[in-house]
């Protein structure tokens, strides 16, 4: 996606980047975490040769290096993850997952893993689903998966990870049942890569996902958008949940006081339904 580039409102080439990545992703850097961008733009200031940070918003002010600005903001994105993070919500998703297909038998329940990131999410609720259908021979629901980052679609994507990610909430018996070992790397099986279908999604400035949704997964990213943005992804997702969908959010993240079209689900604790009307 192209933007033109905001003019920063004290003119230093911090206040710059960290308009940049709020027009384009919705995401607030605060003054205390701004250090981040100095860490994270480090390896982008050497490939180019470039001293400053000054410097590298005088590239992209001048369009001299086509994608520069999404080069910079792809590399100030938080994509914090892990396996089976919050492992009793995804067994809660799994349990609902079960409900609405013992239900709606005729048709195919359908999964939206939004901000994926890496693809641990997905990949994690994969193995439970497999592993359901291994036990019960239940159905293995649709999985659907975005991220903003291009760069995070490609590693999710080919589903290698190093030991020290896999050995992040990958139970041992998991790690052996569900990936290869390549050199140094862990692969993911066949069975779990193509089940999930991964495509670039910016959840402020694009339609949403073409249908509608059984259960939406965004966790642990409204915490970073202001409110209006939070309003903006909650309607939209909203839009995209069918009636008796459900939504995941992050442990400390809520729609109360955000969104008046989710309202709290009373079969699944923790999480969201559409609101009557």
């Amino acid at each position: 996606m192209t933007m033109a580039l905001p003019l920063a409102p004290r003119g230093s080439a911090v206040a710059t980047i960290v308009a940049l990545l709020e027009a384009r992703t919705g995401q607030q850097l605060d003054a205390g975490r701004t250090w981040r961008i100095d860490s994270a733009l480090q390896p982008m200031l050497r490939e180019r040769g470039l001293a400053t940070l000054d410097e590298l918003v005088a590239r992209m002010s001048a369009d001299t290096e086509r994608g520069l600005g999404d080069a910079v903001v792809d590399a100030l994105l938080n994509q914090e993850t892990s396996f089976f993070r919050d492992a009793g919500v995804l067994e809660l998703v799994a349990g609902a997952a079960g409900d609405m297909m013992r239900e709606t038998p005729d048709r195919k329940v359908r999964l939206w893993s939004a901000a994926c990131s890496t693809g641990q999410e997905p990949l994690s609720l994969a193995m439970l689903f497999h592993e359901h259908h291994l036990a019960t021979g239940q159905a293995i629901p649709e999985i659907r998966a975005t991220d903003i980052s291009a760069r995070a679609l490609r590693r999710a994507r080919d589903a290698r990870y190093t030991q020290f990610e896999v050995q992040r909430g990958l139970p041992i018996r998991r790690l052996m049942t569900w990936f290869d070992q390549r050199g140094e790397l862990w692969e993911a099986k066949a069975e779990l890569r193509y089940r999930i279908l991964y495509s670039q999604q910016n959840l402020i400035a694009e339609p949403p996902m073409a249908g509608r949704f059984d259960i939406i997964l965004c966790r642990n990213l409204l915490m970073y958008l202001s409110p209006p943005m939070r309003r903006r992804v909650l309607d939209r997702i909203a839009c995209s949940l069918r009636p008796g969908g459900v939504l995941v959010l992050g442990a400390g993240e809520t729609v109360i006081g955000h969104c008046d079209a989710l309202v709290p689900s009373e079969r699944y604790r923790g999480l969201y339904r559409p609101a009557l009307r």
